[in-house]
């Protein structure tokens, strides 16, 4: 899998085995949708690979944080295409953390993030449970926005108290569903 866009196109994420990635389409059409991201805080939840928190940064997200508990994952995303360019490198970090502890030390932190986004396991009613998480905590810009990568079949809420769906697209079985506040 390689990076679509910025200035590390072309260069090579490197994937650990077992993990669903997602597909360079829908990584396209998320920041398609998304515009110019330089200068954004971003957060990868169930990052995995870090395939879209590393095309963040090649976009020129100011901040990107990844938040994974597979150590093989941590690993991977510490291998990313950047090594060695110092820049980069100060502006990531790899919280190697369940996501509900995560999100609840990035509460306590007082972190804000301009574009949280997540893409958990399919199947186990992880992206309703995360966003009901993320409705609680105090982590999103207030003109941030939330995208959540899921299974077309997963029914998500509208509304989920002050987060509002305002956005859909479908790529074959993966749905990105937009919210804010």
């Amino acid at each position: 899998m390689r990076i679509t866009t910025g200035k590390y196109r072309g260069r090579i994420i490197k994937m650990p085995e077992g993990i669903r990635p997602t597909q360079e389409k829908v990584r396209k059409a998320v920041f398609d949708i998304l515009g110019n991201i330089e200068g954004v805080s971003f957060l990868e939840l169930f990052a995995g690979s870090g395939a879209i928190g590393i095309e963040a940064l090649s976009r020129g997200a100011a901040e990107v944080v990844f938040v994974e508990k597979d150590r093989r994952c941590i690993r991977r995303i510490e291998e990313n295409p950047m090594q060695g360019e110092e820049a980069t490198l100060k502006h990531f970090q790899v919280l190697g953390l369940d996501v509900f502890k995560a999100l609840e030390q990035l509460e306590k932190e007082d972190k804000k993030f301009d574009v949280i986004f997540l893409d958990p396991p399919y199947y186990e009613d992880m992206a309703k449970k995360t966003l009901q998480m993320l409705a609680g905590y105090d982590i999103l810009a207030p003109n941030g926005l939330i995208i959540v990568q899921h299974f077309k079949k997963d029914d998500l809420a509208d509304n989920i108290e002050d987060l509002t769906l305002f956005k859909q697209r479908r790529y074959g079985n993966t749905v990105l569903s937009f919210y804010s506040h």
